[in-house]
């Protein structure tokens, strides 16, 4: 009996979760208290009511005392999250051929999707420690059904049984595997873009940088949501949202010395692309930040040196949302209207670019 007890608490958390969110608005505000207003900013009521109930809940951050402990949390925030899966959609299980085994992957199309044309390979955040194709099977079902585009959802290694660079030499892998195989993935080698989400877009922004670098055939579009660009400063964002907005100062700590332990790598432009030397001729980018995110302002400070650069580059604060919100959408209006926002702006960059 504690066993079915178990498997059927997240179920019950989401349904008491879900219940609470469709209560009228005053009683929703009324649950989640006063607005939060922080650096000229009101905090998003959807957004107040999760962090709420997450405190009431006992949730205090992503880290945990061992990577399968907070393996653990993510997988069963998760499930509290999880509605039926996101129709339309097609779904096929790939394995990635690296030097150091198979990678798992998922290749997501919209099911009346049949011509050839963009290929999104999409990598998962969770600090290089925590997340996995299933944390991110809503997120890449929502931006290949919204966006009409082919998403390749990748699960690199992690830390710390891999610290880095791992994840992102098997970033590079992948990315080399969608521009060689890119039309058996319905794609062409030339309309090959790459994505991520914190820790994930701390990966696209690399593979981008590398790939230019390198002079090999570079991503079309990075796609970048909240990333984590530079492991060497405290900005003021993280001073300022450190603590109650999900993403944690704890967390951050705890993450980066898992994924990279040896202080004196952090400042590697591989980890830190904000401190690369050039960066001129990268990828088109479209940097989407949060207001109330600690993660904020070295997103913000990397599209503007990308802007600087010469790089065409689409930057958007949502200044009322949190850090993770995309990996939330079916639980408040709010994060999903934001995605529309973003799977259009990505839609539109792609058109453009005509690929």
């Amino acid at each position: 009996m504690p066993n079915v007890i178990e498997a059927l608490q997240p179920t019950l958390e989401g349904a008491a979760m879900r219940a609470v969110f469709a209560l009228p608005q005053p009683i929703r505000r009324l649950i989640a208290g006063a607005p939060i207003r922080i650096d000229g900013q009101e905090l998003a009521l959807d957004a107040q009511l999760l962090l709420k109930l997450q405190k009431l809940t006992g949730q205090t951050g992503l880290a945990a005392s061992t990577a399968e402990k907070a393996r653990a949390g993510m997988a069963h925030a998760t499930k509290i999250t999880s509605v039926a899966p996101l129709g339309g959609v097609v779904v096929a299980e790939r394995a990635i051929p690296t030097d150091n085994g198979d990678l798992p992957a998922r290749l997501y199309r919209p099911q009346d999707l049949t011509d050839t044309g963009p290929l999104l390979v999409f990598y998962h955040g969770g600090g290089w420690v925590i997340g996995d194709l299933d944390s991110h099977d809503d997120l890449c079902r929502f931006l290949a059904k919204h966006a009409g585009l082919r998403v390749l959802s990748v699960d690199y290694r992690l830390a710390p049984e891999y610290p880095f660079p791992a994840a992102l030499d098997d970033a590079l892998a992948a990315y080399s595997y969608a521009v060689n195989n890119a039309a058996d993935l319905g794609s062409s080698s030339d309309a090959i873009a790459v994505g991520g989400d914190s820790a994930g877009g701390n990966l696209a922004a690399a593979v981008a940088l590398q790939t230019t670098r390198s002079g090999a055939q570079k991503p079309v579009l990075q796609l970048l949501l909240y990333p984590a660009v530079d492991a060497t400063r405290r900005r003021r964002s993280r001073e300022l949202f450190g603590n109650g907005f999900l993403l944690t100062d704890h967390d951050m700590t705890w993450f980066m010395d898992q994924y990279s332990p040896v202080e004196s790598e952090r400042g590697d432009p591989r980890l830190s692309v904000l401190l690369a030397d050039d960066l001129a001729e990268l990828p088109t980018a479209y940097v989407v930040t949060c207001g109330f995110d600690p993660l904020r302002d070295e997103g913000e400070a990397y599209a503007k040196a990308l802007s600087d650069a010469g790089v065409p580059v689409v930057a958007r604060r949502f200044p009322d949302l949190i850090h993770g919100f995309a990996n939330i959408r079916p639980v408040g209006h709010r994060f999903e209207e934001a995605l529309f926002e973003i799977v259009g702006t990505v839609r539109a960059a792609l058109d453009l670019r005509k690929v």
